[in-house]
């Protein structure tokens, strides 16, 4: 067991060392990237926090705390963990409905199941997940972050706003007349920055200098002019008195709790898993490397298992901190541990400052996130798809947004499977074989069997032939068949699988429905072109015995010569009876 867990739960940093490929020209590149990283990630950790219905602290400890373990457990050499705009509607639904102790609870949940994903190797699944549910979560999300930036950005003066996506915004049109002129002029100043500073330089990001100048101007503005802006600090006040280093404490968990939080630490973790490893995949295309998506799962689980009991929220992957990470040199996990501690060092000498940073900062901040987050280009190229695809994207994306994202999750899910079944089936069928049709399909495995002999169905033999897998979409069909063949004069049945790639439990059972009607009705029911999973699968269920060995077969022309026989003798016994 130890063995096959050190085989599956391979870290990238460890493997780093175990190559002894590390020298100081990688760890200067590494440095580099992980300073910048870490940069960046400072106004998003703050603005997400807020956003997320805890306070900003929490976000900058989610980014220091995770980002650390992710590079140190993750199976990607270039992704930088910490909080991200995905999470910031489930956290704050969670808050709202169980405070923050259900948010620590629902986290170290979603990171068990993060790890037992992982230990059951479902990562390579998780990237499978259909793109229209993707994009529709996406483009769902981005709207409601957009939606609770709203007082923020204008500086509308509203007691709480209500939770739901029509009812916010009907309280905001019903608020219009408090719009406050300075707030929405330093909120669009601020994303003007944000949009317009990559045209300066890429080094340093725009959201950073935003949050400095805005900063700046407001207390410029606040002291000279009596403009009184709203700030982390009026929002937090416990704040000013200064911050300390959280202490690990941990939550207790109850059978009744984790019951009752399963729901949201299962959308906590779907999410996670599938942020993390798409994240991981666009690093793979950029650098031409591979992650290992198994031992990202475990490595995203102990990391969410451990940042709340520091006062953390949910982290998972971020693709536009990695790909700064790889734009700016970083080449290995060390580059992640940097920026983790950058953000350890800020967090202890320069977040005190943090209570002048004007909402209406943030706000702009968050706005360009959601804008990004949106995939409105993708959303819109959807449209144009397949219907089943659209139905899809349009659903999510509308659950996400009036409803919840944990059931736009499992009913996108759902719809998925359902959608996938249907395909699968249109794809497969069951259809009985005439006579000329077989022997024009025979060449090749006659040329395989090296022989010359020409097929041919005897009368009282019938063929059917399933193409596909023989799966539980698929099987309702044989019956179907069954009964729209003539029966009569009928004395043996082929049923030709060379083409089944699998069968199911459910097929089986179809399968042995067949043979007792066969059996019941006076027709030998013979097998054909069985390959070697599907003739494990009908042995292990019995039906290979109830069938009888000599009555399977691995090509059609022994199932034939076998189908003659039984005709033969079957003819001699009615001629020896009259």
């Amino acid at each position: 067991m130890k063995t096959r867990l050190s085989q599956l739960f391979r870290p990238k940093f460890f493997e780093l060392f175990k190559k002894g490929n590390y020298n100081k020209e990688t760890f200067i590149q590494d440095f580099i990237a992980g300073v910048i990283v870490g940069i960046v990630a400072l106004p998003l950790a703050i603005a997400f926090g807020i956003a997320s219905g805890v306070t900003p602290q929490q976000g900058l400890i989610t980014a220091v705390v995770a980002g650390f373990l992710t590079s140190l457990l993750g199976g990607s050499n270039f992704l930088i963990g910490g909080p991200t705009g995905a999470f910031i509607v489930i956290v704050a639904g969670i808050v709202g409905d169980f405070g923050i102790q259900g948010l620590i609870i629902s986290t170290i949940l979603a990171g068990i199941m993060l790890v037992l994903m992982g230990v059951f190797k479902l990562g390579t699944l998780i990237k499978f997940i259909p793109y229209p549910i993707v994009i529709g979560f996406t483009s769902g999300i981005a709207v409601t972050i957009f939606s609770t930036q709203i007082k923020d950005f204008f500086g509308l003066t509203i007691a709480e706003v209500p939770s739901s996506f029509l009812a916010k915004w009907g309280c905001y049109f019903s608020n219009l007349g408090s719009i406050s002129i300075a707030e929405t002029l330093m909120s669009l100043f601020c994303l003007a920055i944000i949009i317009f500073w990559p045209r300066v330089t890429k080094k340093v990001p725009g959201s950073l200098i935003a949050i400095i100048v805005g900063t700046f101007i407001s207390l410029i503005l606040s002291r000279f002019a009596g403009l009184e802006f709203a700030t982390i600090g009026s929002k937090f006040p416990e704040l000013a008195g200064g911050i300390a280093i959280p202490e690990p404490v941990a939550p207790k968990i109850t059978l009744d709790t984790a019951v009752k939080l399963f729901q949201p630490a299962f959308t906590i973790a779907f999410l996670c898993a599938i942020e993390s490893l798409l994240a991981a995949m666009v690093a793979d295309g950029a650098t031409g490397k591979r992650h290992n998506s198994n031992t990202e799962l475990i490595g995203q689980g102990i990391t969410n298992i451990i940042t709340p009991l520091f006062g953390g929220i949910p982290a998972t992957g971020a693709l536009a901190r990695t790909m700064t990470n790889i734009n700016n040199g970083g080449k290995t996990p060390v580059a992640g541990i940097i920026h983790s501690l950058v953000l350890l060092l800020i967090f202890l000498f320069l977040m005190p400052y943090a209570i002048y940073i004007p909402l209406s900062c943030l706000a702009a901040i968050l706005v360009m996130v959601a804008y990004n987050m949106s995939e409105w280009r993708t959303f819109k190229y959807l449209l144009k798809g397949d219907r089943a695809d659209v139905i899809v994207l349009l659903i999510t994306f509308f659950l996400t947004v009036l409803v919840d994202l944990t059931v736009a999750i499992e009913v996108g899910l759902l719809m998925a499977i359902i959608l996938f079944v249907k395909r699968v089936s249109e794809t497969s069928s069951i259809t009985v074989l005439e006579s000329d049709y077989l022997a024009a399909t025979e060449n090749e495995e006659r040329a395989q069997l090296e022989s010359t002999e020409q097929l041919s169905v005897p009368d009282g033999v019938e063929i059917f032939e399933i193409d596909g897998p023989f799966f539980f979409g698929l099987a309702s069909k044989i019956d179907e068949v069954d009964r729209s063949t003539k029966k009569g004069h009928l004395k043996v049945r082929i049923i030709r699988m060379r083409k089944v790639p699998f069968i199911d439990s459910t097929g089986i059972n179809n399968l042995r429905s067949l043979y007792k009607r066969s059996k019941k009705a006076g027709i030998k029911l013979i097998l054909s072109g069985v390959q070697d999973n599907v003739y494990d699968s009908i042995e292990k269920f019995g039906l290979l015995h109830e069938i009888g060995r000599d009555h399977v077969f691995s090509h059609i022309i022994p199932a034939l010569a076998k189908a003659t026989e039984i005709v033969m003798i079957s003819e001699q016994k009615k001629k020896s009876t009259l």
